[in-house]
């Protein structure tokens, strides 16, 4: 019955209350609002926030709300607005994040980092980190709430818009953080797996025509959404200048040199110094591969093996697992995502190299909001949308972030400052 799946108590642990608060920032959380959406006893909810509070993980707010304490939170200004930025100090770069983990690290990516919170007690705060990669000046922030829910797309679009509104020279919008690969089952080069990075990018395969008959200039759609599970209602997204997809190409390209490693290392080191958080590699043993055979049935299969090519291109100095790139369209829809036969045959259908968490809110923003340079980077924790399992997802946050920061530094220098 709809009683029965419509609410589903989750065990109140201190990790998923932490997890709660990390979803929500920057928007603050009450001990009543943790307690009524999840079917816990306030007071023991209270208790919770009191030993995560004494670990130095949460800080209490006003109107009894705790929100996350931030490695860096001593040098986080807390505002109800925003502060003048010089011109010359103004971002022309905007990256977007989803969730707590995908933040930590791309700041870890920025030099020179100043945050502000623009904290309001009445709808939604809002993060935003400064800072710059090479000769680009950044803004970085996380959304406060995902999902396909109506609220949580109104309140990723209204951020969305409000970082464009208050940074107005953003020429360029990146969203990075973690999704779900699509294997292959039997070719090593076309099978995405953990720790991979998938950037939007046409499906070359296929031409594409969009549903009012006007063909796409640049050939193909890379990020498609799907309303619901009979997938008639479609809309399809692609950047009209894309620049940042061209010089992701450029970079995939390069056998050699792949700056991402260093950029990874880097990030690793830097997040290993300040934060409790692990965002190092999990052991390549933790990477399983099912395959659905039918009846909810599922077996697990072994990956594709490389050819002996494929291993000395992937090789790096230190003789480690690469992070490999691969190019191709990305695609949401909750029915899309939840469903193994849908997500095969959705992926299959619009040649799909990753399935993510909602996003069409924030695509059309960006687009609603004139930014004609955009583009998905995004690390694969799961097979699924990168949400459903978390060992992976601090290291695809990472490896995302240092593909990220190839682009931002391959990028021509800004001329508007």
């Amino acid at each position: 019955s709809i009683e029965d799946t419509q609410f589903e108590v989750i065990p109140l642990t201190p990790e998923k209350v932490l997890e709660l608060i990390e979803q929500a920032y920057p928007n603050p959380i009450t001990p009543e609002d943790l307690a009524r959406d999840n079917g816990w006893s306030e007071e023991e909810v209270q208790q919770v926030l009191i030993s995560l509070q004494n670990r130095g993980l949460v800080k209490a707010m006003e109107y009894n709300s705790f929100t996350r304490i931030h490695h860096e939170d001593k040098d986080i200004k807390v505002v109800k607005q925003m502060p003048t930025i010089a011109s010359n100090k103004q971002p022309t770069i905007a990256i977007i994040t989803a969730q707590y983990c995908e933040k930590l690290a791309v700041d870890a990516m920025l030099e020179n980092k100043e945050t502000f919170v623009r904290y309001t007690t009445v709808g939604e705060s809002n993060v935003y980190t400064l800072g710059n990669i090479g000769a680009h000046r950044i803004v970085s922030t996380k959304l406060p709430r995902v999902g396909s829910s109506r609220e949580a797309m109104t309140a990723t679009g209204n951020t969305t818009t409000r970082l464009l509104g208050t940074f107005q020279k953003v020429d360029y919008v990146f969203i990075v953080g973690v999704a779900g690969g699509v294997p292959h089952y039997t070719d090593y080069r076309k099978h995405v797996r953990l720790g991979d990075v998938v950037i939007s990018h046409p499906d070359i395969k296929r031409n594409s025509v969009l549903e009012n008959g006007h063909s796409n200039p640049w050939g193909e759609d890379q990020f498609v959404y799907v309303y619901n599970s009979r997938g008639r209602e479609v809309k399809t997204y692609f950047p009209v200048n894309p620049c940042l997809q061209q010089i992701a190409k450029y970079l995939q390209m390069q056998h050699v040199k792949k700056p991402w490693e260093t950029y990874l290392k880097d990030g690793l080191r830097h997040l290993q110094e300040r934060t409790i958080n692990d965002f190092s590699r999990p052991a390549a043993n933790t990477d399983k591969l099912y395959m659905n055979i039918g009846n909810r049935d599922v077996i697990e299969v072994a990956h594709p093996q490389q050819s002996t090519q494929d291993a000395q291109e992937d090789a790096t100095d230190a003789g480690g697992p690469l992070t490999r790139v691969h190019l191709g369209p990305i695609g949401s829809g909750s029915d899309q995502i939840k469903s193994d036969t849908l997500r095969t045959e959705f992926s299959r259908t619009f040649g799909l190299l990753a399935t993510d968490i909602e996003m069409s809110s924030v695509l059309d923003s960006v687009i609603g909001n004139c930014r004609d340079s955009f583009i998905l980077v995004k690390g694969i924790s799961d097979y699924k949308d990168g949400t459903t399992t978390k060992k992976w997802q601090n290291y695809a946050s990472l490896a995302a972030a240092a593909v990220m920061k190839s682009i931002i530094c391959a990028m021509d220098a800004p001329t508007n400052v």
